[in-house]
């Protein structure tokens, strides 16, 4: 389990959410998962035998409704929940600390896999350039592979002064086009009886 919840916590804080109204476990996870904005989502493996243990305290009951247990508080979960108010104050504040410190550390995650996208595409580009002047060199005196050459550096040029500043999904989709280029131009060629 995530550190946001310190022991006892997510015990309080189930009583917390069923005060606000009855709900089914699932919707219990899915709540918890939308208030972490999907950075942490306990299991049903989590949830489900917590409530149950609620359940056996007096805290909850539940009920069927169209098959599934809709738990609600007991007057005895209110009076746990009222005792406990400062000790639930401090763990919202906990919570919304924890909240902004995953949060930061997935800036900085995908920060760093920005960088890492653009230094593998630049380098993909460095040697496709690479390659494309090795092989102008090799066929320099072929003058019908210059003007392919000379496209194929015009478009490396193109991408890379345009993929600056870009987010990652942003290069990822160039790339996926610049791939189906590949795959078009290679196409092309095999029709043409270039390519084997």
């Amino acid at each position: 389990m995530t550190a946001v919840f310190r022991h006892g916590g997510l015990r309080l804080y189930l009583l917390k959410l069923l005060d606000e109204r009855p709900r089914h476990g699932y919707e219990v996870i899915t709540l918890l998962e939308d208030r972490f904005l999907g950075l942490y989502a306990p299991s049903a493996g989590t949830v489900y035998p917590r409530l149950g243990r609620l359940e056996a305290e007096g805290l909850v009951e539940h009920e069927l409704s169209e098959g599934r247990k809709v738990y609600r508080l007991t007057d005895a979960g209110r009076a746990e929940l009222a005792d406990n108010a400062d000790a639930l104050g401090t763990l919202e504040e906990d919570l919304t600390r924890s909240i902004a410190e995953m949060a930061r550390d997935v800036r900085t995650q995908v920060r760093e896999s920005v960088r890492d996208v653009r230094a593998e595409l630049k380098q993909a580009a460095r040697e496709v350039r690479r390659e494309s002047r090795s092989q102008v060199r090799r066929h320099h005196d072929d003058a019908t592979l210059a003007p392919l050459a000379t496209e194929l550096q015009t478009l490396t040029d193109d991408v890379l002064a345009h993929v600056r500043g870009l987010d990652a999904t942003a290069v990822q989709a160039a790339c996926v086009v610049v791939r189906r280029a590949r795959r078009d131009v290679l196409a092309e060629l095999a029709g043409a009886g270039t390519v084997p």
